[in-house]
């Protein structure tokens, strides 16, 4: 440990946290199929805020849109819209996990193949680009992004199959990742979930209806999340299981399944923060399993108190179940301003410190005088745990008591969130008698890996087997890392001279 520790002084308090992951959404046959997944990228803009991107077919040519920023700014002008005409298309929101937020790097990727168009979105991570694409580039291929998600591209050029299908197949079979993709070629929509089922993906219907602009029959939709089908009007089908490929077209949908056996590892942080309250994930609510939680956290961890609250938003269900299980009332005792957007300018030092504020206030009448239970989902580098602790004292608390619906974050994630390096994890230097008195609490307490598992129906964590990825919290990564491990081969060579 540090002789004198103190926490980091990242630039933004965007820097402190588990930024999302990326969202993918597609339809086929349906009429204004581009505003149809326009509406469903609008509601997984939670997985991405920086790059957005619609590529549709009208049966004879492939159009695409992409651009930096909200889908909103990109796409709520009829006129893009018009320009994206077919009854086909898949959509992308972009949080970068690899690559620049550059225009080049935005998905969907787009290459016209010798047996025609050819579009993916990707949400995850591959573990092997980096040697992929050193291969790849040997073999003379010319690569015009920085992103991983255009070793699947390359990959299927070069495949010797006939059909788009093999040829995705022979990709998928010599990648190594978390990742869910959707892809549109000029006959198919397919879906992809990695063999782990570490990424999700989910496949609705939407039936056809009087007056409806769908085309007859109905139309399907692939998404990352349920919560994107409720906004267009389709039916829940199913999840798209672990190792699956499905294949939709005017015949309907048809499953193939080329990898062997695999005991599935769904994200476990999917419940405690990424995905949205109202999404229901892998059959289960995401809203329920979040109240579950703090209930289980004030099991563990309870402490005398006068109220207990949420740091919002994405504590706030956990916070509910907490206060429930306690006895202790439930109160917003810190306001979220929505307006605030992820690239304010904080031009001195002075004002940088003070950039909590923008994004949240304390709520002086709920907490003067109090014993206040602070309920947020993670600490990952400490720096807004410690103003919000000091925002809250600052409003009157008599004391502090900081509690965290997941583990401590004590490991990097290499399957598609993007997480601080491992050393500027503030569980992965100090224990928690020490976080605590970093962030300036009278106490801290995290759920325990058991209690995670116990929320989400489970008896506790099998060590043996373990129903979900949870490397963040155990360092055990189900999906080996052949670019990290080529890396620290590298180090070791060169420090042994």
């Amino acid at each position: 440990m540090a002789s004198s520790p103190s926490l980091p002084d990242p630039a933004t308090d965007d820097d402190d946290t588990l930024h999302e992951e990326c969202g993918v959404f597609g339809v086929w046959n349906i009429v204004d199929a581009a505003a149809v997944t326009a509406l469903g990228l609008h509601a997984l803009q939670h997985r991405g805020q920086e790059a957005t991107g619609i590529v549709s077919y009208d049966g004879r040519r492939f159009h695409q849109q992409r651009g930096l920023g909200l889908v909103g700014d990109n796409f709520g002008d009829a006129r893009v819209i018009a320009s994206l005409p077919g009854a086909s298309a898949i959509g992308h929101n972009r949080y970068a996990t690899t690559g620049e937020t550059i225009l080049r790097n935005v998905q969907p990727l787009y290459a016209d193949f010798e047996f025609g168009g050819f579009a993916v979105g990707h949400n995850g991570n591959l573990t092997n680009a980096v040697s992929l694409r050193k291969s790849l580039v040997r073999r003379g291929c010319l690569f015009q992004s920085t992103t991983d998600s255009e070793v699947f591209v390359h990959l299927i050029a070069i495949s010797l199959y006939s059909t788009v299908v093999d040829r995705l197949i022979d990709a998928l079979k010599q990648v190594v990742g978390a990742y869910s993709l959707v892809a549109l070629s000029n006959e198919a929509l397919i879906g992809v979930r990695d063999p782990l089922g570490v990424r999700p993906l989910i496949l609705g219907r939407i039936p056809q209806a009087p007056g409806t602009t769908y085309e007859a029959g109905g139309g399907w939709v692939l998404a990352s999340e349920t919560c994107a089908l409720d906004i267009v009007g389709a039916e829940f089908v199913r999840d798209v299981e672990p190792g699956e490929i499905v294949v939709i077209n005017d015949a309907g949908v048809r499953s193939i399944r080329p990898f062997g056996p695999s005991r599935a590892r769904f994200c476990v942080f999917e419940y405690v923060y990424f995905a949205r309250p109202d999404s229901v994930m892998e059959g289960m609510p995401v809203y329920d399993a979040r109240k579950r939680i703090g209930a289980e956290l004030a099991r563990e961890s309870h402490v005398q108190a006068d109220v207990v609250v949420p740091v919002p938003d994405s504590g706030v269900p956990s916070a509910m179940g907490y206060a429930a299980e306690s006895g202790v009332p439930f109160e917003l005792g810190i306001i979220r301003n929505h307006y605030v957007g992820r690239t304010f300018i904080e031009p001195t030092d002075h004002i940088r410190n003070l950039g909590v504020k923008l994004k949240h206030s304390a709520n002086r009448a709920t907490l003067e005088g109090k014993r206040v239970i602070l309920v947020d989902d993670s600490i990952v580098r400490g720096t807004t745990s410690k103003k919000i602790v000091e925002m809250v004292r600052a409003a009157g608390a008599r004391e502090v008591h900081m509690r965290i619906s997941s583990p401590p974050t004590t490991h990097s994630c290499f399957y598609g969130i993007d997480t601080p390096e491992r050393s500027k994890l503030l569980a992965a230097r100090h224990n928690v008698e020490e976080m605590a008195g970093l962030i300036g609490a009278d106490s801290l307490a995290f759920i325990s890996i058991d209690g995670l598992y116990r929320a989400l129906g489970r008896p506790g964590r099998d060590d043996a087997a373990p129903h979900y990825c949870d490397a963040c919290f155990t360092g055990e990564y189900p999906v080996p890392l052949p670019d990290m491990d080529e890396r620290a081969s590298k180090q070791l060579s060169l420090a042994m001279g």
